[in-house]
């Protein structure tokens, strides 16, 4: 089944030249796909364009067949969780448990559901003993799997991870490995962007290469 397609689209920043020239690919939820490739490639652009944050300026990009261009960033969300290169640019809050119910409040009340599942990922990602904890305090791996903890609050079906081994030690890259393998397990699809290709071997079964806004190998 098709979870996100792309139909010849193109994208450019404000006052530059394209960076994605009419690609188009379906991605399918059973996969754990990959998009390697050179810096300034068009990986990043593409994974955003895929996750709704950026829209095409020509084509579309659907996701469960619901065209980006008419959801909002919310609605968004709930279908595919985007974890930045820099866990810090998206922990908004100075606590580890508000960070996880942040997106949780209904009404400025938790519900006793939203308690239930942050502690199931507290648990998950091994941050229980730092629930209390300030997150400036934590360290680089520990915001990225409190970042993607607040991110599965959510329950998205799907996760784009954008070079999520960038500043991990073997240890910590072998730790999210563990946990990247348990959420396919549960059924979570996975787009990884990655220049790390021992990772990238380890984890997909599919593999898309793009060079200069284009795919020049696509494995599938």
């Amino acid at each position: 089944m098709t979870y996100i397609e792309a139909k010849n689209i193109d994208f450019a920043y404000p006052k530059r030249k394209k960076v994605i020239n009419d690609i188009s690919l379906k991605i399918y939820k059973k996969d754990i796909t990959t998009i390697i490739g050179h810096n300034g490639g068009g990986k990043t652009t593409l994974g955003k364009l895929l996750a709704g944050i950026l829209k095409p300026i020509d084509g579309d990009v659907f996701i469960c067949g619901n065209n980006t261009k008419d959801m909002s960033l919310g609605q968004v969300g709930k279908k595919i969780g985007y974890l930045f290169q820099n866990p810090s640019r998206q922990i908004f809050t100075t606590n580890v448990c508000e960070e996880l119910l942040f997106l949780s409040k209904l009404g400025g009340k938790e519900s006793t559901e939203g308690y239930g599942e942050m502690e199931r990922l507290l648990n998950f990602f091994e941050l229980w003993e730092k629930k209390d904890e300030f997150t400036f305090n934590l360290s680089y791996g520990e915001k990225q799997r409190l970042a993607l903890a607040a991110i599965l609050m959510n329950k998205p079906e799907f996760l784009i991870l954008d070079e999520p081994t960038t500043g991990l030690d073997k240890l910590r890259k072998t730790r999210l490995s563990r946990y990247l393998t348990r959420l396919e397990e549960e059924g979570v699809g996975m787009i990884i962007i990655s220049h790390d290709l021992d990772f990238v071997k380890a984890h997909a079964s599919r593999r898309i290469e793009i060079a200069r806004g284009e795919i020049i190998n696509d494995t599938r």
